[in-house]
């Protein structure tokens, strides 16, 4: 949907949430009842910045179900 440079971040197409250990694809960022809730991750101070998804799945981090179809594992 929209890039983000606020919170941590500063335009990069993936957001990881710290809390749930879940990373975000901000090009196809789901809003309605199937949403990401990026705004309230970044609100929350869970954001992270990853430059790939491969770095972000690297991390620990799993794939969003909504934006991302679902598991990396």
């Amino acid at each position: 949907m929209v890039r983000r440079y606020s919170g941590k971040m500063n335009g990069e197409q993936y957001l990881g949430n710290t809390a749930k250990r879940e990373v975000h694809d901000l090009d196809n960022e789901k809003t309605g009842a199937n949403q990401c809730q990026i705004d309230e991750i970044i609100r929350a101070g869970n954001d992270k910045p990853f430059t790939s998804l491969s770095a972000a799945n690297a991390a620990g981090y799993d794939n969003c179900a909504y934006c991302l179809g679902g598991s990396s594992r």
